[in-house]
């Protein structure tokens, strides 16, 4: 049988793969081809620092005039490459080297395997022997998917490819016009569509990215029908170059329950379901509420890190008020209800109906429910009913049948006019979405629906959205929805985490103490050379933007805290100063309002000399970050195994959540075959 050659693949797939251009065509995984590439750095390994380090001017200015803000050096977050006088992340150079060679070497072998397995499968069907000899290309062309960026634009429709295969997320997807092999290159700017979902930006820190991912271990059923959005992971920073860091907080929680239930199911998750503060931010670490009358509280704490000898971790805890049932608001409650025909297995709806009542048994006297559904057609299902004609709200939800097409505007369109009917100002006024997240919009667009719900945020009626089921879940339309309606997104897997979110979260859940928060963290460049935020990569915002108080930001509910960790290297001097000063900006809830600023300082003396001497808190912070890290591949804690983040997250649990963390780090090493604490 004669060999076909790199040269020759494109033509030979397009004489005979007519049928799979339709079949791409008809399910929509076409992409448009990236604008233009960009390079990125590979991870710096050393620092160049000047001798005598002082803030620059721009940066003075800023925090004298809240409008005048310093311009970012085109350097920053792109891994700078620089010594610094320390030698600190130069020490590591070498091994790191080594065995970055190595997994190279086992990369290459296996991205040619599987590119080979899927050619194999794509053109099994044809039944004139072209497969195996087009497999045998990728046995013999030594094009790894590392290096390549993976094979795009195997079959063109009017120039626009297919996204290309990759590993590790670092192939580019999605070829363009005479873009042949779908944009060869690493590390580059792409749209492409990956099996765990889409998205555009660079790779590297402060703008996450959409980086191309197949993974051979992940469960082929999920990668076919659910849709995630991977952000990329961020990297170091330079203080001097940059000494601000900027984002906006998130207590959503969706993503660690999906990646649980994936988990006890016996797979791995997607990487892109995987965000980091969403798993940080599962748990209560009992931080102290604020005491002086503000919403918040902050707790700094940082210690050496147990993954790199020569980084510390840092620690920025956000405490929020907790209100007193007296001080609670009524809550004014419409359900906006996906009762399509994909809700119709026992995980969504039958359990949407449970959880709903639930969360009626919990609400208040004072407190209202009114219910929309939508699939084929919309339907007021509950005119806004008081709490006090429980039995009327508990029939109603038991009508709840599943059946029809989605159009998710309409359903939007509705539930808001019955918010609007049942709005009292003061109160809190919101629409809660329960969906697989599986909806045809409509006749509207996408963004036209995320203005609709952003406006009427501004105006006073907040939306959340509640997911549920496996198979077909849409995550990236649930946390648009929450994100543009300044409300949360949660994530139902059972009953027990239904509780968690209706009863026992209750208050957190419908109870806004602070809108449009926004958090800046400076570092002084006396004491850090550099830092890396862990997580929030879709959660950035521009420096500039920090008193920008147009630019939306995230919600935080009645007894919420939030966690924010810092991978940062210090100074050797860095005791004789303050290491950072973190801001907090928000505004009060309700209709949109000015915002009021706080800070707090962190001096040295709450860096920790051993991580042993660090809090409970902080060490099921770190386990749970590390764990999330590993989960979704990043660069960062490749050779740190999940026996080792066992380890460490087992000494500082107590209770059931904690346990059941554990469980699922050590279910992760089973899958993976990294359970053992040796293997670092």
């Amino acid at each position: 049988m004669p060999r076909i050659r790199p040269h020759t693949l494109i033509p030979t797939l397009l004489g005979g793969s007519l049928g799979l251009i339709g079949f791409l065509a008809f399910h929509g995984n076409l992409t448009e081809a990236p604008d233009s590439l960009v390079e990125t750095p590979e991870r710096f390994v050393e620092l160049v620092l000047p001798e005598s380090p002082a803030a620059s001017p721009a940066v003075s200015a800023y925090l004298e005039v809240a409008e005048s803000t310093p311009q970012k050096s085109p350097s920053a977050g792109e891994g700078v490459r620089a010594r610094s006088e320390e030698g600190k992340v130069g020490k590591k150079d070498a091994s790191m080297k080594a065995a970055k060679a190595k997994r190279s070497k086992t990369k290459k072998a296996q991205a040619s395997k599987e590119h080979s397995k899927l050619i194999t499968s794509l053109l099994a069907t044809r039944g004139d022997g072209a497969a195996p000899a087009i497999a045998d290309v990728f046995a013999d062309s030594n094009l790894p998917g590392d290096a390549s960026g993976g094979v795009g634009g195997l079959i063109g429709a009017r120039g626009t490819q297919v996204g290309g295969l990759a590993m590790r997320g670092s192939g580019l997807g999605g070829g363009g016009t005479a873009q042949g092999l779908g944009g060869l290159g690493t590390r580059g700017r792409g749209t492409g569509k990956s099996g765990y979902g889409a998205g555009g930006g660079n790779f590297g820190a402060k703008g996450g990215g959409g980086i191309g991912s197949v993974q051979p271990q992940r469960s082929a059923p999920e990668v076919d029908t659910e849709h995630y959005t991977d952000y990329g992971v961020t990297d170091h920073v330079i203080v001097e170059s940059d000494p601000l860091s900027t984002f906006s907080i998130d207590v959503d929680t969706a993503s660690y329950t999906i990646s649980r239930r994936k988990l006890q199911g016996s797979g791995m998750p997607p990487e892109a379901a995987v965000r980091v503060e969403e798993f940080v931010n599962y748990f209560d670490y009992d931080y102290a509420g604020p005491t002086d009358g503000a919403p918040f509280a902050a707790h700094l704490e940082a210690a050496p890190s147990p993954w790199e000898p020569t980084h510390h971790v840092l620690r920025v805890g956000i405490q929020g008020r907790e209100l007193s049932a007296r001080d609670r608001r009524p809550a004014r409650l419409t359900f906006l209800v996906d009762v399509s025909g994909s809700m119709s297995s026992g995980d969504k709806l039958p359990l949407a109906r449970r959880a709903m009542k639930y969360m009626v048994e919990h609400l208040d006297a004072e407190d209202s429910v009114a219910i929309a559904t939508y699939a084929g057609r919309t339907e007021r299902i509950l005119a806004p009913t008081s709490v006090v004609n429980k039995g009327q709200i508990l029939d109603a939800i038991d009508q709840l049948q599943s059946g029809g097409g989605t159009h998710m505007d309409s359903g939007v369109k509705l539930a808001y006019d019955m918010a609007q009917q049942a709005f009292v100002p003061g109160a809190e006024n919101r629409v809660v979405v329960l969906s697989d997240g599986d909806a045809n919009i409509g006749r509207t667009s996408h963004e036209q629906m995320l203005d609709t719900i952003t406006s009427h945020a501004k105006k006073g009626i907040t939306l959340s959205t509640v997911g549920f089921g496996t198979g077909n879940y849409k995550d990236t339309t649930m946390e648009q929805l929450a994100d543009k309606g300044d409300g949360n997104y949660s994530y139902i897997d059972s009953f027990s985490e239904a509780k968690k979110v209706f009863g026992e979260d209750l208050s957190g859940t419908v109870q806004t103490i602070a809108r449009d928060v926004k958090i800046q963290v400076e570092f002084n460049p006396d004491a850090v050379i550099s830092y890396r935020l862990i997580g929030y990569e879709n959660r950035d915002i521009a420096d500039k933007d920090f008193r920008n108080d147009k630019v939306d930001a995230g919600e935080v509910g009645s007894g919420h805290s939030v966690t924010a960790l810092y991978d940062v290297i210090l100074r050797d001097d860095h005791a004789s100063h303050s290491v950072a000063t973190v801001r907090l900006r928000a505004k009060p809830p309700g209709p949109d309002a000015p915002a009021r600023e706080w800070k707090t300082a962190m001096r040295s003396g709450l860096v920790h000399a051993e991580l042993a001497d660090t809090s409970n808190a902080f060490r099921l912070a770190l386990g749970t970050a590390t764990f999330a890290e590993k989960l979704r591949g990043s660069q960062h804690v490749q050779e740190i195994s999940y026996g080792w983040i066992a380890d460490l997250t087992r000494g500082a649990v107590s209770d059931g959540r904690g346990l059941e963390l554990v469980g699922l780090i050590e279910t992760a090493g089973a899958l993976t075959g990294e359970g053992s604490v040796a293997q670092r």
